[in-house]
């Protein structure tokens, strides 16, 4: 089969990898706009289930990514006024740029072509190939290209936000609000090397205005935003990398496919930064459509349905993550509300945004803000985690981040 990624992202390397292990004799050509190890963002978060998948899938790979990541073990909440707290839970940390060398390496040993500055301006222009893989992002061309038939719909978050690097290493993936004259504005912070962390910082439009950010070019407001958060930068600089303030886009579209062309990761559906599952999402995305695609080739079934089988398997799983990201954009579009509650119930606040949890989870939340009992719970998350690891393929590899 000729199959051709557009987009060199998570989704479309990993897929091609799978597509290359599941039948060798595929001629897979991944087509990216970008050079060779250029990328934007700065790192990327997942957690213990798609290290589980990512084994299952391609045990090489997946070593590759946990041997590469950094770990964390609590998640830590400032705020204006108030003492720290903590929220028990660990999880894992990529740089991009690292994710996408690790799957491109892999790729090109495979087999698979990846082609570079492969600017595609016209989508009609495509090589021929008997699948084609939309993997091109959020602002997916070929998806555009073709909108009438994926019925694409785009709904605008209220709250403004920035993805911006720090050399600050956080130590831990953190919460920080800070209450400035013009209203609240906050960051989501966690470290992905041992050098650099990524630095989110997000508000409601009013506090953005009025703090003159709409104003200001990205270099000024970083220096703007440095300011506001010197308590927690210990000096270091934000970069924004030539990337702006924007309002997050919640993209979703009425089918997948159509003929031989199948979206995938973000260009079929988007899930807010607040949940942190993006990354996680495209590359299961790339996992469930390798798998219909060799099941089909096994039982002989045509394209189309293999497709189908596709979309179904994902569309199912999606659905609770993306209640759950609804959710929890929405908390933080609310966040002003929930400003002047004690410092535990605001931290608890935030952790519940979903509005899942059991009354238990309350008083769970309640005893282990205490040294004693935040140290057993951080004992008993990280026990979980290494047995977890250890149940692996290359396990010992695996749990040596825990």
């Amino acid at each position: 089969m000729r199959i051709t990624c557009v987009g060199g992202g998570p989704a479309g390397l990993y897929f091609a990898v799978l597509a290359k292990l599941a039948d060798p004799r595929h001629r897979i050509t991944v087509l990216e706009r970008d050079p060779a190890g250029v990328t934007y963002g700065w790192g990327v978060v997942f957690w213990d289930d798609l290290l589980d998948d990512l084994f299952r899938h391609d045990p090489v790979s997946a070593a590759r990514i946990v041997d590469a990541a950094c770990g964390w073990d609590e998640y830590e909440v400032r705020a204006t006024g108030k003492p720290v707290t903590h929220l028990g839970g660990y999880g894992f940390s990529l740089g991009r740029h690292r994710l996408l060398e690790i799957l491109g390496e892999r790729a090109r040993q495979l087999g698979v072509e990846v082609r570079y500055e492969a600017e595609l301006a016209d989508p009609a222009a495509l090589p021929p190939a008997d699948l084609v893989v939309a993997c091109d992002g959020a602002g997916s061309r070929i998806r555009d290209f073709r909108a009438r038939h994926f019925g694409t719909r785009i709904e605008t978050g209220r709250n403004k936000y920035i993805w911006l690097g720090t050399p600050h290493v956080f130590r831990t993936f953190t919460f920080g609000f800070e209450r400035t004259e013009a209203g609240w504005i906050w960051f989501h912070a966690y470290p992905f090397t041992d050098r650099a962390s990524t630095f989110i910082a997000e508000c409601p439009p009013e506090t953005w205005t009025g703090l003159g950010l709409d104003r200001l070019d990205p270099a000024d407001g970083c220096a703007r935003l440095r300011e506001i958060f010197s308590a927690h930068l210990d000096g270091r600089p934000l970069d924004h990398a030539g990337r702006g303030w924007r309002n997050f886009r919640r993209i979703t579209a009425e089918r997948w496919d159509h003929g031989n062309v199948v979206l995938m990761g973000d260009a079929a559906h988007t899930t807010h930064f607040a949940i942190g599952s993006g990354t996680k999402l495209a590359m299961q995305d790339a996992m469930a459509l390798a798998d219909a695609i060799a099941g089909g080739i096994a039982d002989g079934t045509a394209l189309s349905a293999a497709l189908e089988r596709y979309e179904h398997r994902r569309r199912v799983a999606l659905a609770p993550l993306q209640r759950a990201a609804r959710a929890s954009s929405a908390w933080f579009e609310r966040m002003p509300e929930y400003a002047d509650l004690p410092a535990r119930r605001f931290s608890y606040a935030l952790s519940n945004r979903r509005g899942e949890y059991p009354a238990w989870r309350y008083l769970l939340h309640m005893s282990t803000q205490g040294t004693a009992g935040r140290t057993m719970l951080r004992w008993t998350l990280s026990a979980r985690r290494w047995h977890r690891a250890r149940r692996r393929p290359a396990g010992r590899l695996s749990a040596a981040l825990s």
